[in-house]
C-alpha cells in the first residue's frame, strides 16, 4: 500500500442515532471505523484537535459533519503489528461551507 493523504467529509448520520449520553463516544468509534474502511489500515490514531472538535458541543450535540485530513503513514516502531497506520486530524472548512467538498487526494512532503 502506498503512503498518501485524503481530505474527506464524514457525515453525521453515521453516529447521530444513539442515546444522547453516548453520542460523542459513538462518533469517535464511527470515525475510527470509517477511516479503517477508507484507508485499509486497522491502526487508526486520532489527533487531540479532532477529539476536542467532536466534544466541543458536549456529549449530546456532536457536529453533524466533520471535514478531516486522513494520512496513511509508515510505522517507525519496530515492535508494531501493522506496517502502516492512519492519522486523522480536523481539516479547515472553507467559508462557503461543506458544499461540493468531496474527497481530495493531498500530496504530503515528509
Amino acid at each position: 500500500m502506498a503512503i498518501f493523504a485524503n481530505l474527506k467529509t464524514i457525515k453525521g448520520y453515521l453516529y447521530q442515532h444513539s442515546t444522547f449520553k453516548k453520542k460523542a463516544p459513538k462518533a469517535i468509534k464511527e470515525i475510527r471505523k470509517f477511516v479503517q474502511k477508507a484507508m485499509g489500515t486497522s491502526d487508526v490514531m486520532l489527533d487531540v484537535k479532532l477529539n476536542k472538535h467532536i466534544w466541543s458541543r458536549d456529549v449530546r450535540n456532536v457536529p453533524t459533519r466533520v471535514h478531516v485530513h486522513i494520512a496513511r503513514k509508515r510505522n517507525d516502531d519496530e515492535d508494531a503489528k501493522e506496517e502502516l497506520y492512519s492519522y486523522v486530524t480536523v481539516a479547515q472548512v472553507p467559508p462557503e461551507g461543506f458544499v461540493n467538498l468531496g474527497t481530495k487526494v493531498v500530496d504530503e512532503d515528509d
